[in-house]
């Protein structure tokens, strides 16, 4: 089965996908290392070079590849991932979704112990910023987040309640 972890940066999508991936004895992919390794450029100079439109495009283009290409993985999208060009729909009709509902408090306190310039939403601002800017980002995105089979909130969320999750969508 194809599980997806969608949620907003620094939800810890991509720490609790290895561990869940280690865990179940599967494949782990981390979108944003593949666009990375597919197109020979952080995400970070993908915004910068081509902007979010162009780097959207690319995106849904490693989604897609992987969507209809490859069988049981566990993929951390990146945050905006479910939010553009229908991605949300072709991860429910791909897989099973998993939401990971941080609180933004917790979130924010992760990014400040972040290299800032890694997350092209986030770079070059001031750390006091940084969680009105992920609430606001919440609020945005919570209309597509909320499409996921499966929400799991709280903190800390751990990779025992998301493999539990997933055993319960398999069952």
């Amino acid at each position: 089965m194809r599980i997806f972890l969608i949620g907003l940066p620094g939800c810890g999508k991509s720490t609790l996908g290895k561990e869940v991936a280690q865990l179940m004895s599967r494949t782990y992919v981390d979108l944003d290392e593949e666009i990375v390794r597919g197109e020979g450029h952080s995400v970070a100079q993908i915004f910068q070079q081509e902007g979010e439109a162009n780097f959207r495009k690319i995106e849904k283009k490693y989604l897609s590849y992987w969507c209809e290409h490859q069988d049981d993985f566990i993929m951390a999208t990146g945050g905006g991932t479910p939010c553009f060009l229908s991605n949300m729909e072709l991860i429910n009709h791909s897989g099973k979704s998993i939401f990971l509902d941080a609180p933004v408090n917790v979130i924010a306190n992760r990014m400040m112990n972040t290299e800032l310039a890694r997350r092209p939403l986030f770079a070059g601002q001031h750390v006091t910023t940084i969680a009105g800017r992920i609430e606001d980002m919440r609020q945005q995105r919570f209309p597509f987040y909320e499409r996921a089979h499966i929400t799991l909130s709280g903190d800390p969320i751990n990779a025992g309640e998301i493999v539990k999750a997933i055993q319960a969508l398999e069952g």
